[in-house]
Protein backbone atom coordinates (compact mmCIF):
# COMPACT_ATOMS: atom_id res chain seq x y z
CA UNK A 1 0.00 0.00 0.00
CA UNK A 2 1.12 3.39 -0.61
CA UNK A 3 2.70 5.24 2.48
CA UNK A 4 2.41 8.99 2.79
CA UNK A 5 5.80 9.77 1.67
CA UNK A 6 5.22 8.28 -1.46
CA UNK A 7 1.85 10.51 -2.22
CA UNK A 8 4.13 13.11 -3.67
CA UNK A 9 6.17 10.47 -6.09
CA UNK A 10 3.13 8.62 -6.92
CA UNK A 11 1.17 12.14 -8.18
CA UNK A 12 4.23 12.76 -10.10
CA UNK A 13 4.77 9.52 -12.04
CA UNK A 14 1.05 9.67 -12.64
CA UNK A 15 -1.80 6.95 -12.11
CA UNK A 16 -0.57 3.67 -13.82
CA UNK A 17 -4.22 2.21 -14.12
CA UNK A 18 -4.29 4.09 -17.90
CA UNK A 19 -1.57 1.99 -18.54
CA UNK A 20 -3.01 -1.53 -17.51
CA UNK A 21 -5.58 -0.18 -19.49
CA UNK A 22 -3.70 0.02 -22.79
CA UNK A 23 -1.53 -3.13 -22.13
CA UNK A 24 -5.45 -5.31 -21.56
CA UNK A 25 -6.32 -3.33 -24.86
CA UNK A 26 -3.52 -5.54 -26.71
CA UNK A 27 -3.21 -8.42 -24.36
CA UNK A 28 -6.74 -9.22 -24.43
CA UNK A 29 -7.32 -8.89 -28.21
CA UNK A 30 -4.64 -10.97 -28.88
CA UNK A 31 -5.31 -13.64 -26.55
CA UNK A 32 -9.63 -13.72 -27.18
CA UNK A 33 -10.45 -11.60 -30.63
CA UNK A 34 -7.95 -13.46 -32.68
CA UNK A 35 -8.71 -17.23 -31.73
CA UNK A 36 -11.99 -17.46 -30.71
CA UNK A 37 -14.29 -15.11 -33.04
CA UNK A 38 -12.16 -16.31 -35.86
CA UNK A 39 -11.66 -20.43 -35.19
CA UNK A 40 -15.41 -21.11 -36.66
CA UNK A 41 -13.92 -19.60 -40.33
CA UNK A 42 -12.10 -22.76 -40.39
CA UNK A 43 -15.28 -25.34 -39.43
CA UNK A 44 -16.43 -25.81 -42.79
CA UNK A 45 -12.61 -26.34 -44.29
CA UNK A 46 -12.39 -29.43 -41.64
CA UNK A 47 -15.85 -30.40 -42.95
CA UNK A 48 -14.40 -31.09 -46.45
CA UNK A 49 -10.89 -32.14 -45.41
CA UNK A 50 -11.55 -34.75 -42.50
CA UNK A 51 -15.04 -35.24 -43.95
CA UNK A 52 -16.34 -34.80 -40.15
CA UNK A 53 -20.22 -33.91 -39.40
CA UNK A 54 -21.17 -30.55 -38.20
CA UNK A 55 -22.27 -32.12 -34.82
CA UNK A 56 -18.73 -33.51 -34.61
CA UNK A 57 -16.97 -30.26 -35.42
CA UNK A 58 -18.77 -28.17 -33.28
CA UNK A 59 -18.83 -31.00 -30.13
CA UNK A 60 -14.37 -29.89 -29.53
CA UNK A 61 -15.20 -26.93 -27.28
CA UNK A 62 -18.26 -28.17 -25.56
CA UNK A 63 -16.10 -31.41 -24.36
CA UNK A 64 -13.27 -29.18 -23.56
CA UNK A 65 -15.46 -26.59 -21.52
CA UNK A 66 -17.03 -29.63 -19.55
CA UNK A 67 -13.88 -31.34 -17.99
CA UNK A 68 -11.92 -27.59 -17.82
CA UNK A 69 -15.01 -26.75 -15.83
CA UNK A 70 -13.48 -26.77 -12.58
CA UNK A 71 -10.08 -24.27 -13.59
CA UNK A 72 -11.72 -21.13 -13.00
CA UNK A 73 -13.06 -21.74 -9.29
CA UNK A 74 -9.73 -23.44 -8.41
CA UNK A 75 -7.30 -21.69 -9.77
CA UNK A 76 -7.76 -18.15 -10.85
CA UNK A 77 -8.44 -16.27 -7.89
CA UNK A 78 -4.64 -18.27 -6.54
CA UNK A 79 -2.54 -17.03 -8.86
CA UNK A 80 -1.10 -13.55 -10.69
CA UNK A 81 -3.41 -12.71 -13.39
CA UNK A 82 -0.63 -11.38 -15.55
CA UNK A 83 1.06 -14.40 -15.15
CA UNK A 84 -1.81 -16.36 -15.79
CA UNK A 85 -2.17 -14.99 -18.81
CA UNK A 86 1.85 -15.40 -20.41
CA UNK A 87 0.57 -19.60 -19.45
CA UNK A 88 -2.74 -19.23 -21.21
CA UNK A 89 -1.85 -17.73 -24.75
CA UNK A 90 1.03 -20.22 -24.70
CA UNK A 91 -1.20 -23.24 -24.30
CA UNK A 92 -3.93 -21.74 -26.69
CA UNK A 93 -0.46 -20.87 -29.15
CA UNK A 94 0.10 -24.94 -28.84
CA UNK A 95 -3.77 -25.82 -29.77
CA UNK A 96 -3.84 -23.77 -32.50
CA UNK A 97 -0.41 -25.35 -34.08
CA UNK A 98 -1.65 -28.62 -33.01
CA UNK A 99 -5.05 -28.01 -35.08
CA UNK A 100 -2.84 -27.10 -37.91
CA UNK A 101 -0.96 -30.76 -38.29
CA UNK A 102 -3.89 -32.86 -37.53
CA UNK A 103 -4.32 -35.46 -40.03
CA UNK A 104 -8.30 -36.27 -38.95
CA UNK A 105 -8.25 -38.16 -35.89
CA UNK A 106 -11.44 -36.70 -34.01
CA UNK A 107 -9.97 -37.27 -30.63
CA UNK A 108 -6.60 -35.70 -31.60
CA UNK A 109 -9.18 -32.54 -32.23
CA UNK A 110 -10.69 -32.58 -29.05
CA UNK A 111 -7.71 -33.09 -27.14
CA UNK A 112 -6.43 -29.46 -28.62
CA UNK A 113 -9.79 -28.08 -28.18
CA UNK A 114 -9.15 -29.36 -24.63
CA UNK A 115 -5.67 -27.22 -24.35
CA UNK A 116 -7.28 -24.23 -26.08
CA UNK A 117 -10.25 -24.38 -23.50
CA UNK A 118 -7.87 -23.97 -20.39
CA UNK A 119 -5.99 -21.58 -22.59
CA UNK A 120 -8.63 -19.62 -23.17
CA UNK A 121 -9.61 -19.77 -18.95
CA UNK A 122 -6.00 -18.92 -18.57
CA UNK A 123 -5.45 -15.66 -20.41
CA UNK A 124 -9.38 -15.08 -22.08
CA UNK A 125 -11.56 -12.43 -19.92
CA UNK A 126 -11.29 -13.67 -16.34
CA UNK A 127 -7.95 -12.39 -15.51
CA UNK A 128 -8.46 -9.22 -17.43
CA UNK A 129 -11.45 -8.20 -15.97
CA UNK A 130 -9.69 -8.95 -12.58
CA UNK A 131 -6.85 -6.13 -13.05
CA UNK A 132 -9.52 -4.02 -14.88
CA UNK A 133 -11.86 -4.52 -11.53
CA UNK A 134 -8.82 -4.07 -9.63
CA UNK A 135 -7.39 -0.72 -10.87
CA UNK A 136 -10.95 1.42 -10.98
CA UNK A 137 -14.11 1.89 -9.32
CA UNK A 138 -15.67 4.74 -10.70
CA UNK A 139 -14.37 4.85 -14.24
CA UNK A 140 -14.47 1.34 -13.93
CA UNK A 141 -17.32 0.71 -16.84
CA UNK A 142 -15.50 2.83 -19.26
CA UNK A 143 -12.26 1.82 -18.60
CA UNK A 144 -13.64 -2.17 -19.32
CA UNK A 145 -14.95 -0.93 -22.35
CA UNK A 146 -11.74 0.57 -23.91
CA UNK A 147 -10.46 -2.73 -23.21
CA UNK A 148 -12.55 -4.52 -25.04
CA UNK A 149 -12.43 -2.51 -28.03
CA UNK A 150 -9.45 -4.52 -28.38
CA UNK A 151 -11.44 -7.39 -28.77
CA UNK A 152 -13.39 -6.10 -32.00
CA UNK A 153 -10.10 -4.43 -33.39
CA UNK A 154 -7.79 -7.03 -33.06
CA UNK A 155 -11.01 -9.63 -33.86
CA UNK A 156 -11.79 -8.19 -36.65
CA UNK A 157 -7.95 -7.55 -38.38
CA UNK A 158 -8.10 -11.11 -37.82
CA UNK A 159 -10.93 -12.98 -40.09
CA UNK A 160 -9.09 -10.69 -43.00
CA UNK A 161 -5.69 -12.01 -41.91
CA UNK A 162 -6.98 -15.72 -41.91
CA UNK A 163 -9.24 -15.33 -45.20
CA UNK A 164 -6.15 -13.87 -46.94
CA UNK A 165 -3.49 -16.72 -45.67
CA UNK A 166 -6.11 -19.27 -46.10
CA UNK A 167 -6.38 -18.27 -49.99
CA UNK A 168 -2.43 -17.86 -50.53
CA UNK A 169 -1.17 -20.84 -48.27
CA UNK A 170 -4.14 -22.80 -47.26
CA UNK A 171 -5.95 -22.82 -44.14
CA UNK A 172 -2.95 -24.65 -42.17
CA UNK A 173 -0.62 -22.16 -42.52
CA UNK A 174 -3.28 -19.31 -41.25
CA UNK A 175 -3.70 -21.67 -38.00
CA UNK A 176 0.16 -21.11 -37.72
CA UNK A 177 0.33 -17.74 -38.30
CA UNK A 178 -2.83 -17.08 -35.51
CA UNK A 179 -0.44 -19.20 -33.15
CA UNK A 180 2.38 -17.31 -33.52
CA UNK A 181 0.48 -13.98 -32.59
CA UNK A 182 -0.26 -15.85 -29.13
CA UNK A 183 3.77 -14.73 -28.21
CA UNK A 184 3.25 -11.15 -28.39
CA UNK A 185 1.58 -11.13 -25.42
CA UNK A 186 4.25 -12.32 -22.94
CA UNK A 187 6.71 -9.07 -23.14
CA UNK A 188 3.18 -7.04 -22.47
CA UNK A 189 2.16 -9.17 -19.24
CA UNK A 190 5.67 -9.34 -17.82
CA UNK A 191 6.67 -5.94 -17.98
CA UNK A 192 3.52 -3.89 -18.44
CA UNK A 193 0.75 -5.24 -16.43
CA UNK A 194 0.41 -5.00 -12.71
CA UNK A 195 -2.10 -6.94 -10.95
CA UNK A 196 -3.06 -4.58 -8.38
CA UNK A 197 -2.53 -0.60 -7.69
CA UNK A 198 -0.13 -1.96 -4.47
CA UNK A 199 2.16 -2.85 -6.57
CA UNK A 200 2.90 0.68 -7.62
CA UNK A 201 2.12 1.75 -4.42
CA UNK A 202 -1.03 3.37 -5.95
CA UNK A 203 -4.70 3.30 -5.37
CA UNK A 204 -7.68 2.83 -7.22
CA UNK A 205 -8.79 5.07 -9.67
CA UNK A 206 -5.32 7.57 -8.78
CA UNK A 207 -7.04 8.74 -5.41
CA UNK A 208 -4.49 9.63 -2.99
CA UNK A 209 -6.38 7.12 -0.19
CA UNK A 210 -8.51 3.89 -0.24
CA UNK A 211 -12.27 3.43 -1.25
CA UNK A 212 -14.33 1.96 1.13
CA UNK A 213 -14.22 -1.03 -0.95
CA UNK A 214 -10.88 -1.93 -0.64
CA UNK A 215 -11.94 -2.69 3.61
CA UNK A 216 -14.44 -5.18 2.43
CA UNK A 217 -12.72 -8.94 2.62
CA UNK A 218 -14.19 -10.95 -0.07
CA UNK A 219 -16.96 -13.14 -0.08
CA UNK A 220 -17.48 -17.24 -0.03
CA UNK A 221 -18.23 -19.21 -2.47
CA UNK A 222 -21.11 -20.03 -0.11
CA UNK A 223 -22.23 -16.93 -0.01
CA UNK A 224 -22.62 -16.57 -3.45
CA UNK A 225 -23.90 -19.98 -4.06
CA UNK A 226 -27.23 -18.78 -1.76
CA UNK A 227 -27.49 -16.15 -3.16
CA UNK A 228 -30.60 -15.50 -5.36
CA UNK A 229 -29.19 -12.64 -7.46
CA UNK A 230 -26.28 -14.33 -7.93
CA UNK A 231 -27.92 -17.24 -9.80
CA UNK A 232 -30.16 -15.09 -11.76
CA UNK A 233 -26.99 -13.32 -13.32
CA UNK A 234 -26.15 -16.66 -13.86
CA UNK A 235 -28.57 -17.89 -15.53
CA UNK A 236 -29.05 -14.61 -17.30
CA UNK A 237 -25.22 -14.40 -18.90
CA UNK A 238 -25.34 -18.47 -19.21
CA UNK A 239 -28.61 -17.81 -21.71
CA UNK A 240 -27.11 -14.79 -23.48
CA UNK A 241 -23.94 -15.67 -23.96
CA UNK A 242 -24.95 -19.20 -25.19
CA UNK A 243 -26.85 -17.55 -27.47
CA UNK A 244 -24.19 -15.32 -28.98
CA UNK A 245 -22.31 -18.49 -29.26
CA UNK A 246 -24.64 -19.92 -31.37
CA UNK A 247 -24.53 -17.17 -33.88
CA UNK A 248 -20.66 -16.76 -33.89
CA UNK A 249 -20.36 -20.36 -34.57
CA UNK A 250 -22.86 -21.39 -37.10
CA UNK A 251 -22.92 -18.02 -38.86
CA UNK A 252 -21.22 -18.93 -41.92
CA UNK A 253 -22.93 -22.12 -41.99
CA UNK A 254 -26.89 -19.99 -42.06
CA UNK A 255 -24.96 -17.55 -44.77
CA UNK A 256 -24.33 -21.21 -46.61
CA UNK A 257 -28.10 -22.17 -46.64
CA UNK A 258 -29.37 -18.72 -47.14
CA UNK A 259 -27.44 -19.46 -50.63
CA UNK A 260 -24.07 -18.24 -50.34
CA UNK A 261 -22.50 -21.89 -51.85
CA UNK A 262 -19.55 -21.13 -53.79
CA UNK A 263 -16.85 -21.39 -51.26
CA UNK A 264 -14.88 -17.90 -51.99
CA UNK A 265 -18.15 -16.21 -51.68
CA UNK A 266 -18.88 -17.37 -48.70
CA UNK A 267 -15.92 -16.61 -47.43
CA UNK A 268 -15.77 -13.20 -48.17
CA UNK A 269 -19.17 -12.88 -46.60
CA UNK A 270 -18.16 -14.29 -43.65
CA UNK A 271 -15.14 -12.36 -43.37
CA UNK A 272 -16.97 -9.34 -44.21
CA UNK A 273 -19.85 -10.04 -41.42
CA UNK A 274 -17.38 -11.10 -38.67
CA UNK A 275 -15.16 -7.88 -39.29
CA UNK A 276 -18.42 -5.58 -38.81
CA UNK A 277 -19.35 -7.61 -35.88
CA UNK A 278 -16.50 -6.87 -34.21
CA UNK A 279 -15.49 -3.73 -35.37
CA UNK A 280 -19.27 -2.37 -34.55
CA UNK A 281 -18.74 -4.42 -30.82
CA UNK A 282 -16.26 -1.31 -30.04
CA UNK A 283 -18.90 1.28 -30.36
CA UNK A 284 -21.45 -0.82 -28.31
CA UNK A 285 -18.51 -1.66 -25.74
CA UNK A 286 -17.40 2.26 -25.45
CA UNK A 287 -21.18 3.58 -25.27
CA UNK A 288 -22.24 1.01 -22.73
CA UNK A 289 -19.62 0.51 -21.07
CA UNK A 290 -20.09 4.99 -20.61
CA UNK A 291 -23.34 4.56 -19.79
CA UNK A 292 -23.31 1.88 -17.31
CA UNK A 293 -21.32 4.28 -15.28
CA UNK A 294 -24.10 6.67 -15.29
CA UNK A 295 -27.47 4.43 -15.64
CA UNK A 296 -28.64 1.68 -14.02
CA UNK A 297 -26.75 -1.20 -15.09
CA UNK A 298 -29.80 -3.72 -14.64
CA UNK A 299 -31.44 -1.91 -17.23
CA UNK A 300 -28.50 -1.63 -19.64
CA UNK A 301 -28.03 -4.66 -19.16
CA UNK A 302 -31.33 -5.86 -19.76
CA UNK A 303 -31.80 -3.79 -22.84
CA UNK A 304 -29.06 -5.23 -24.85
CA UNK A 305 -30.01 -8.95 -24.16
CA UNK A 306 -33.49 -8.41 -25.10
CA UNK A 307 -31.17 -7.18 -28.81
CA UNK A 308 -29.01 -10.03 -28.64
CA UNK A 309 -32.29 -11.89 -29.55
CA UNK A 310 -33.70 -9.32 -31.97
CA UNK A 311 -30.30 -10.07 -34.13
CA UNK A 312 -31.06 -13.89 -34.24
CA UNK A 313 -34.50 -13.58 -36.58
CA UNK A 314 -32.18 -10.76 -38.36
CA UNK A 315 -29.89 -13.75 -39.44
CA UNK A 316 -32.15 -15.93 -40.77
CA UNK A 317 -33.26 -12.82 -43.55
CA UNK A 318 -29.47 -12.45 -44.66
CA UNK A 319 -29.85 -13.51 -48.14
CA UNK A 320 -27.06 -12.55 -51.70
CA UNK A 321 -30.47 -11.53 -53.04
CA UNK A 322 -30.70 -8.53 -50.14
CA UNK A 323 -26.77 -7.37 -49.89
CA UNK A 324 -27.76 -5.38 -47.37
CA UNK A 325 -29.19 -7.67 -45.27
CA UNK A 326 -25.92 -9.07 -43.96
CA UNK A 327 -24.38 -5.77 -43.01
CA UNK A 328 -27.63 -4.65 -41.05
CA UNK A 329 -27.71 -7.39 -39.47
CA UNK A 330 -23.54 -7.39 -38.34
CA UNK A 331 -23.63 -3.66 -37.34
CA UNK A 332 -26.63 -4.93 -35.08
CA UNK A 333 -25.53 -7.93 -33.80
CA UNK A 334 -21.88 -6.59 -33.09
CA UNK A 335 -23.09 -3.55 -30.96
CA UNK A 336 -25.30 -5.84 -28.62
CA UNK A 337 -22.26 -8.58 -28.58
CA UNK A 338 -19.76 -5.92 -27.72
CA UNK A 339 -21.97 -4.47 -24.30
CA UNK A 340 -22.72 -8.18 -23.62
CA UNK A 341 -19.81 -9.72 -22.58
CA UNK A 342 -18.74 -6.46 -20.51
CA UNK A 343 -21.60 -6.27 -18.22
CA UNK A 344 -21.58 -9.03 -16.39
CA UNK A 345 -18.47 -8.52 -14.66
CA UNK A 346 -19.47 -5.15 -14.26
CA UNK A 347 -22.84 -6.43 -12.62
CA UNK A 348 -21.37 -8.50 -10.82
CA UNK A 349 -18.57 -6.18 -8.68
CA UNK A 350 -21.59 -4.30 -8.32
CA UNK A 351 -23.85 -6.77 -6.92
CA UNK A 352 -20.95 -8.73 -4.61
CA UNK A 353 -18.01 -6.46 -4.51
CA UNK A 354 -14.98 -6.29 -6.56
CA UNK A 355 -12.68 -8.42 -4.01
CA UNK A 356 -15.40 -11.08 -4.57
CA UNK A 357 -15.31 -10.26 -8.39
CA UNK A 358 -12.60 -13.28 -8.66
CA UNK A 359 -14.83 -15.84 -7.54
CA UNK A 360 -17.71 -14.82 -8.90
CA UNK A 361 -16.39 -14.92 -12.35
CA UNK A 362 -14.42 -17.99 -11.68
CA UNK A 363 -17.69 -19.95 -11.68
CA UNK A 364 -19.67 -17.71 -13.93
CA UNK A 365 -17.35 -17.91 -16.93
CA UNK A 366 -16.50 -21.42 -16.47
CA UNK A 367 -20.88 -21.83 -16.88
CA UNK A 368 -20.93 -19.21 -19.40
CA UNK A 369 -18.30 -21.17 -21.53
CA UNK A 370 -20.20 -24.38 -20.82
CA UNK A 371 -23.85 -22.48 -22.49
CA UNK A 372 -22.02 -20.68 -25.45
CA UNK A 373 -20.12 -24.41 -26.77
CA UNK A 374 -22.67 -26.43 -25.78
CA UNK A 375 -25.50 -24.25 -27.33
CA UNK A 376 -23.78 -24.38 -30.91
CA UNK A 377 -23.67 -28.46 -30.16
CA UNK A 378 -27.15 -28.61 -30.02
CA UNK A 379 -28.21 -26.27 -32.94
CA UNK A 380 -25.76 -28.57 -34.94
CA UNK A 381 -27.53 -31.66 -33.90
CA UNK A 382 -31.01 -29.87 -34.67
CA UNK A 383 -30.00 -28.49 -38.48
CA UNK A 384 -29.00 -32.28 -39.17
CA UNK A 385 -32.42 -33.59 -37.89
CA UNK A 386 -34.25 -30.80 -39.23
CA UNK A 387 -32.13 -29.83 -42.44
CA UNK A 388 -32.71 -25.91 -41.78
CA UNK A 389 -32.09 -23.56 -39.52
CA UNK A 390 -35.21 -22.20 -38.65
CA UNK A 391 -36.40 -24.60 -35.69
CA UNK A 392 -32.61 -24.51 -34.44
CA UNK A 393 -32.52 -20.84 -34.42
CA UNK A 394 -36.52 -20.43 -33.03
CA UNK A 395 -34.82 -22.25 -29.86
CA UNK A 396 -31.90 -19.90 -29.51
CA UNK A 397 -34.42 -17.24 -29.53
CA UNK A 398 -36.59 -18.23 -26.96
CA UNK A 399 -33.04 -19.17 -25.17
CA UNK A 400 -31.80 -15.42 -25.53
CA UNK A 401 -35.38 -14.19 -24.66
CA UNK A 402 -35.30 -16.53 -20.77
CA UNK A 403 -31.68 -14.33 -20.45
CA UNK A 404 -33.14 -11.36 -20.46
CA UNK A 405 -35.91 -12.43 -18.04
CA UNK A 406 -34.09 -13.75 -15.31
CA UNK A 407 -31.41 -10.04 -15.44
CA UNK A 408 -34.88 -7.97 -15.54
CA UNK A 409 -35.90 -9.79 -12.20
CA UNK A 410 -32.61 -9.00 -10.78
CA UNK A 411 -33.29 -7.12 -6.93
CA UNK A 412 -31.14 -4.45 -6.95
CA UNK A 413 -27.39 -4.21 -6.20
CA UNK A 414 -26.90 -5.55 -2.74
CA UNK A 415 -23.09 -3.98 -2.51
CA UNK A 416 -23.15 -0.34 -1.12
CA UNK A 417 -22.25 1.98 -3.67
CA UNK A 418 -18.12 3.25 -3.53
Amino acid sequence: MPTTDSHKTVAKRGFYGWIVVATAFVTLGLAVGVPYYNLPFFYDYFEKTFHWQLSQITLGFPIAALLTIWIGPLLIPRFSQRKLIVVGTGLTACSLFGLALMTGALKVYFTLYFLYAVGYIFSGPIPHQILISQWFRKKRGTAMGIMYVGVGLFGGAGSFLVRGITERYGFQTALFAMGGLMFLTWPLALFLLRDKPADMEQFPDGLPHPSAELGEGPRTYFYLLRNGAFWLLLLGSVCSIASIGCINVHMKFVFRDAGYQNQQLLDTAWTRASALVLWSSIIGRISIGYLADLFSKKRVMVATYFIVAFTILMLLRVTPAHPASLYIFAVVFGFSLGADYMLIPLMAAEQFGVNTLSRSMAIILPLNTIGQTWGPFLVSSLREHYGNYVAPMAMVFAIAILGAGAISVMPRHQFARD
